[in-house]
Order: C-alpha cells, then sequence, then structure tokens
C-alpha cells in the first residue's frame, strides 16, 4: 500500500497515556486529531467523557484503555470498565489481559475475561493488549488464539509501559496466528515514520503512537 498522509493518518490512535495528563492535554490531542483525521484519540477512561465531546462531529473515534497498564485487574473490573467506558461514549476499548495467568498456562482464564470485556463492550471495538515484552512465542500465540475465540477484534502489541514495544517480528507472529479474522494493532515505541511503516509492512492495521503528528509529517 501506498503511504499517503491521509491514509496513513487514518491507521494512528493519537495517544496520551500518561498520569499527568490533564483536561488541557486531551482538548489538545482531541484538536489535532480533528486536523489530521487520526483514526481515534486514545486516552485513559477518566477521560472518555471530555474526548466525546471534543470529538463530537468528527470522524475520529474515542478509544480508552481498560485494565491498563498492568492487565492485574479482576474480570468483573475490567468488564466493569469497559461497560462504563462504552456508556460515557467509548467506541473502542483497548483491554490488558491477566499477563500472569498466561503465563501460568491458565489460557482459559484469559479467554473468559477478555470474552467478559467483549459482551461489556455491547459490539464496540476491543482491542486486546497482551504485552509481547513479557511473553515466549508461544505464549503470544496463546493470547491470540485467546482473543480470537473470545470474540476480540483487535490483538495489540503492547501497553508502552512495559520493558519493550511492539517489533515487526511480533507483528508478523501475531498476524500469523489471527489471519484476517482480527485486525492487528502495533503500539509502544513506534516514534517515526520508518517505525510505522515497518510495522504496517508486518502486517499491523493500525498504530499506537504519542508521535503521530510527527510519523504523518514526515510524508510532507
Amino acid at each position: 500500500m501506498e503511504l499517503t498522509k491521509q491514509n496513513l493518518a487514518a491507521m494512528i490512535d493519537h495517544t496520551n497515556l500518561k498520569a499527568t495528563a490533564t483536561e488541557a492535554d486531551i482538548r489538545k490531542i482531541c484538536t489535532e486529531a480533528r486536523e489530521y483525521g487520526f483514526a481515534s484519540v486514545c486516552a485513559n477512561p477518566v477521560h472518555v467523557p471530555l474526548m466525546k465531546q471534543e470529538l463530537e462531529g468528527s470522524k475520529v473515534l474515542v478509544c480508552c484503555v481498560v485494565g491498563f497498564p498492568l492487565g492485574a485487574n479482576t474480570k468483573e473490573i475490567k468488564a466493569t470498565e469497559a461497560r462504563t467506558a462504552v456508556e460515557q461514549g467509548a467506541d473502542e476499548v483497548d483491554m490488558v489481559i491477566n499477563i500472569g495467568a498466561l503465563k501460568a498456562g491458565q489460557a482459559k482464564v484469559v479467554q473468559e475475561e477478555i470474552a467478559a470485556v467483549v459482551d461489556a463492550a455491547a459490539g464496540k471495538t476491543v482491542k486486546v493488549i497482551i504485552e509481547t515484552c513479557y511473553l515466549t512465542d508461544e505464549e503470544k500465540r496463546t493470547a491470540c488464539s485467546c482473543a480470537k475465540d473470545a470474540g476480540a477484534h483487535f490483538v495489540k502489541t503492547s501497553t508502552g509501559f512495559g520493558s519493550g514495544g511492539a517489533t515487526a517480528e511480533d507483528i508478523k507472529l501475531m498476524r500469523g496466528v489471527v489471519g484476517e479474522k482480527l485486525q492487528v494493532k502495533a503500539s509502544g515505541g513506534i516514534r517515526s515514520f520508518d517505525d510505522a511503516k515497518a510495522m504496517i509492512d508486518a502486517g499491523a492495521d493500525r498504530i499506537g503512537a504519542s508521535a503521530g503528528i510527527a510519523i504523518v509529517n514526515a510524508l510532507d
């Protein structure tokens, strides 16, 4: 695919997940997202009502995280968080799996919690963050299979808060598991156009980045 500023922007979730993000910061990224035509604005759940307000009338989606960044909340808490976000206006939720359960071989636990979030999201898009930096290749495959079997819409590499971010190798691995049934989102450490292009070339459908403007403007 030949990348233009327009179609590249439409693949980017314009992100601010900092603990220090203020209402002014969120308004700023919403304004930028409208101007550049990003796919979504992604922020913490507390900001969903503000994002909904600021993005009203645009094509930019409201995205928030669930169980972020550790994935160590209970299934019930994650489901409630997702349900509340959707009720407040979220179009997409990016949930972190129970990483410890996955590493303990408890795939059923992981699949059940993803299914609970999918159900709570009531038809809205659910992206499943598997946090690849902590997983073996086999664990990555298992996590992707859990997401697929639970009815999620995306698998996503990383929170950006772990020990590493997206790699082209992981995107290829994840795509190999989910095929065309799910989409793949690359996030974590994507700071330049070359970073983003490498992920897209490897099979990513969506890019999560706080550097979306710099990435798109590299095509000037």
